[in-house]
């Protein structure tokens, strides 16, 4: 017996709680495997395709592509189970209303209820979704029964007011009207579809089909009708709107833009926004000679393997720092007034995509040498830039690294990456005058940026940290003491 079963968006996870769509799959009649990618979705975090973890006929889909839907809202029906087409239509009915009173209310919903697949999302998991069944209508001429899915509709407003005496009123074709509390005699999902996309209260359609069946023809007449009314009635203001010209005002905020803040740019929005609310934080800079740094960096990759990015560089010179001042790697608990300080060094690095700005998260930074980290940094970046990092790549930091020297800039104050305590930026490397060994000389000069949280430490614990990360710049050797 055919069961109609709503898949609805799953919790994907990290606090997430609404997603927009952005690529539909699959169509209404489409036959859907276990598990298939039915659409894809954009969180404020990553591209995501979402699997459905049942198998049948779609029936009905739930927003157009760019629409925003909150967590556990209908994202489309699936009709799973053979049909009952194979039967006279007074034996379907007759077994359908036989099976359904024989079994107590408890039973008959569980036994209409098909088990899910619980992989919508590698780690997340679903729920089972609850069966949805339409009462089966005993009709006197139909040659097949069928159990018809209801897509759920959100309600709407009629495009024209009905009152009782009109609603009990025959239409203009002789037939009723549904009556106010019955069904509304209507099987196609791409009618219903079509009026709710346009606001129209099926309730007020007498159907031309077979026993008042609303058909996809009368939708479209009642629409057509609605839209001479309207075009009559807007004729006249229209005329009148012309002959005026629009104020300065007017006319400036029809050249104005406005961009929704949503997706990863509104996630980015409310992160700095809350950081800069919350965290009383501070920036000190000192510039560092790298140019130690880059011979031996070339010293590395000469020797063979894989080459090393500066990035890990940094990066492995960071986890050394963090080690000798554990204060930075914290975040600040306001509801129990603690500083947490975390043993692990889980590395955000900050990323710029098509997308907008994301920040992968390296995990176990501090376990790892730079051969690793290179190779961490390069698949996450790769991932970032494809737009399939998963949330648990995007979240769990607890220090953040900048580099916002590739964009040709020397220095910057960050804005700390919420809820963590301090971010590392490194401007670009590039030759100045500086004064070596007693002389003026051309070396390779970066600045060093340190912003933190002025409430895990004070200027003292940041100044030694970012003393430590120049030192290291200048004499790498420095870094053989911890290694």
């Amino acid at each position: 017996m055919t069961q109609v079963l709503e898949f609805k968006l799953p919790d994907l996870g990290e606090g997430l709680t609404e997603a927009e769509i952005v690529r539909w799959l699959v169509e209404v009649g489409d036959v859907v495997a276990v598990d298939q990618p039915v659409v894809e979705v954009e969180t404020a975090k990553a591209m995501v395709e979402v699997p459905c973890p049942y198998g049948g006929v779609v029936t009905a889909r739930f927003g157009a592509e760019g629409t925003e839907l909150p967590v556990g809202a209908p994202l489309l029906t699936v009709a799973v189970g053979e049909p009952d087409g194979d039967r006279p239509a007074g034996e379907a009915n007759a077994s359908a209303a036989r099976s359904e009173g024989s079994r107590p209310e408890g039973s008959r919903t569980e036994g209409s209820r098909a088990g899910g697949s619980g992989n919508v999302l590698v780690g997340y998991g679903t729920s089972e979704a609850p069966a949805r069944r339409r009462r089966v209508r005993p009709t006197s001429t139909a040659s097949t029964a069928s159990i018809t899915p209801t897509a759920p509709t959100a309600p709407t407003a009629p495009m024209t007011p009905a009152t009782p005496a009109a609603s009990a009123a025959p239409a203009a074709n002789g037939r009723p009207r549904p009556a106010a509390d019955g069904p509304v005699p209507v099987i196609s999902p791409l009618v219903r579809r079509l009026a709710r996309q346009n606001g129209l209260d099926l309730r007020e359609l007498a159907g031309s089909g077979p026993d008042g069946l609303i058909l996809r023809a009368d939708v479209e007449d009642a629409l057509r009708a609605a839209r001479d009314r309207t075009g009559r009635a807007a004729d006249e203001p229209q005329r009148q709107t012309a002959q005026t010209r629009p104020s300065p005002a007017a006319a400036e905020a029809a050249r104005t833009t406005r961009i929704p803040l949503k997706g990863i740019r509104g996630a980015v929005a409310d992160k700095l926004s809350r950081s800069r609310t919350e965290i009383p934080d501070a920036t000190c800079w000192v510039d560092a000679d790298a140019t130690e740094l880059m011979r031996t960096r070339a010293a590395m990759n000469a020797s063979g393997g894989p080459k090393i990015s500066v990035l890990a560089l940094l990066a492995r010179i960071c986890t050394a720092a963090l080690a000798r001042f554990p204060e930075l790697n914290s975040g600040v608990d306001t509801e129990a007034r603690e500083i947490v300080q975390y043993a692990d060094v889980h590395l955000g690095f900050a990323a710029q995509t098509d997308r907008g700005l994301v920040v992968p998260v390296v995990r176990d930074a501090h376990m790892r040498d730079a051969e690793s980290l290179t190779a961490e940094f390069a698949r996450l970046t790769e991932a970032a830039r494809a737009g399939m990092l998963t949330p648990a790549e995007l979240t769990g930091g607890t220090f953040t690294l900048n580099n916002y020297g590739v964009f040709g800039v020397d220095g910057s104050t960050p804005i700390i990456n919420h809820p963590e305590a301090a971010m590392l930026g490194v401007g670009r490397i590039v030759p100045k005058p500086w004064v070596y060994e007693g002389e003026l000389a051309v070396r390779r000069v970066v600045q060093l940026s340190l912003t933190f949280d002025h409430r895990v430490c004070d200027g003292g614990t940041a100044g030694g940290f970012l003393r430590y990360v120049a030192d290291c710049v200048e004499q790498p050797a420095v870094l053989l003491r911890t290694l």
